[in-house]
């Protein structure tokens, strides 16, 4: 079960519009295929409300509808009613796992909080909803003492319930627990479904989602990226490929579309994936020492099941004074260039001068490095920049006029963009459009950085991701001290890449 919509908009800064919420439940539930979907709390406000109306909507047309579940409370049924009126089905009713959250925070006793639920779960039952239970901080529960627990659910197991639903609410648990406590609930009440939903605060979430299963968990809860509250939950791609690898557990999930899937929700939620996070960060895919290259390259003697294909992605050979020959040959051999070993030489000798400078290397970068080094007799730049003016004004657009040489030819022109680099590009187009009948490829993400090693009143980088004509994807990054005109570097390295081909 996905709970992006719900525990992953808790993270700190993370609002989804309504129809991000459409977007990213659509994708979780007919491209991922995971099997259910959290996708608010309920009363929370106007806008949720009419979120939940979209993705019930959906749901239902698509025959779904029984796989999209909203968090509910003990609150004389008004819960319930917010959610019938937004057309859902399914109820995750929150309960009190732990007797002290039950004392304390409640101010009810466990016989009183018992009476509580029971009657939220006989008016959702008369309004046709389906009925899973949250036991809420029930890691602590059991550590402090599981006749709470117990008590819970032996008064509750007759009531129509689908799903316990154990979350280790502040993730204080650690696998041994996890898998401990998970033997006991599923030997005491072998008739029941449990479910395990882990935070991350000891970044153990992951390792206690695999040793709930391990010991009967019938599902998990996951997010996208890891998002949630505090350190986040289970990320759902970590999660998947454990199950999968470690566990032998097959699942509905289409291993594929992970990456889209975090790319989405990175984009809508603002929270940056890390490079080195597990299946969906940028660097997870790329080998960057010589050796390893060398490796791979002999008898793929540095892969493991965690191939990137499976993903949707590629493996990549990082450049730098780390990567050596090996990296420079593979990557060599994706470019289709056949250089003789004392060509390569002299690259390696020049990447590995530049990582020493601490400047990054990327494999868009090489043909440029190549025809630097080899000084090829053929121009380098085949489309070149002349001249050009940006301006920009309060209260009117921003004005770029160009001058560009393509092939020895000479054009002209000029646009309004939304910012400078924004009108810049929009000329360029004009001129490809009106004078050479062709289209450019389309501009995927654009980042700004400040360069490894760099500094704040130093140089820029810029990494534009561009997306060619043929579908394939490419980076072209720059440095400068000004970030239009880093941006403008990178745009003509792209535009000398596809003029090369």
């Amino acid at each position: 079960m996905d709970s992006t919509l719900r525990d992953g908009e808790q993270t700190n800064g993370v609002s989804f519009l309504p129809h991000e919420k459409l977007v990213i439940a659509r994708m979780l539930l007919r491209d991922v295929n995971v099997d259910r979907i959290e996708i608010a709390s309920a009363r929370v406000s106007e806008g949720e409300k009419e979120a939940v109306k979209m993705v019930c909507r959906y749901a239902k047309g698509a025959g779904m509808l029984d796989r999209v579940e909203v968090l509910g409370f003990c609150d004389g049924g008004r819960s319930v009613d917010w959610i019938t009126e937004c057309g859902g089905s399914v109820i995750n009713l929150l309960t009190k796992g732990s007797e002290k959250h039950c004392t304390k925070q409640l101010k009810r006793t466990p016989d009183e909080h018992i009476a509580d639920i029971k009657e939220a779960i006989n008016y959702a039952h008369e309004q046709g909803l389906k009925v899973n239970i949250y036991l809420e901080d029930w890691s602590n529960g059991m550590k402090d003492g599981p006749e709470y627990v117990y008590h819970m659910i032996d008064a509750l197991k007759d009531c129509g319930i689908m799903r316990f639903m154990l979350p280790d609410t502040l993730g204080v648990l650690t696998p041994m627990q996890t898998g401990a406590f998970f033997r006991e609930m599923t030997s005491r009440f072998p008739d029941l479904r449990f479910e395990f939903h882990g935070h991350n605060d000891y970044d153990l979430a992951v390792s206690n989602t695999m040793a709930a299963v391990s010991e009967g968990a019938s599902g998990v809860h996951v997010t996208v990226n890891g998002l949630g509250e505090r350190c986040g939950n289970a990320p759902l791609a970590s999660v998947q490929a454990i199950l999968h690898d470690h566990l032998g557990v097959e699942t509905s999930i289409k291993e594929d579309v992970l990456n889209d899937i975090s790319r989405v929700v990175e984009g809508y939620s603002g929270v940056v994936v890390a490079p080195n996070q597990p299946i969906v960060g940028e660097n997870v895919f790329t080998q960057v020492a010589g050796v390893h290259a060398d490796g791979d390259n002999k008898d793929k003697l540095y892969c493991n099941e965690l191939v990137p294909e499976r993903f949707g992605r590629k493996r990549e050979y990082a450049l730098g004074k780390a990567s050596g020959k090996a990296n420079i040959e593979m990557n060599l051999q994706e470019l289709g260039l056949e250089l003789t070993p004392e060509q390569v030489k002299k690259i390696t000798q020049r990447i590995t001068e530049l990582g020493d400078r601490k400047s990054v290397v990327t494999p868009e970068d090489l043909p440029f490095i190549v025809s630097d080094v080899l000084k090829h007799d053929t121009p380098d730049e085949n489309v070149k920049l002349l001249g050009y003016m940006v301006s920009l004004s309060y209260g009117i657009k921003p004005l770029a006029s160009i001058k560009v040489s393509i092939n020895g030819q000479e054009f002209y022109g000029d646009a309004t963009g939304d910012g400078q680099y924004d009108a810049f590009v929009k000329a360029l187009r004009r001129i490809y459009r009106d004078n050479l009948d062709r289209r450019l490829p389309d501009l995927l993400n654009y980042a700004v950085t400040i360069p490894p090693g760099g500094r704040t009143d130093a140089l820029v980088q810029t990494v534009i991701t561009w997306k060619l004509l043929d579908g394939k994807i490419i980076r072209t990054r720059a440095l400068d001290a000004d970030q239009t005109e880093a941006a403008i570097k990178a745009t003509f390295k792209m535009l000398n890449q596809i003029e090369n081909n």
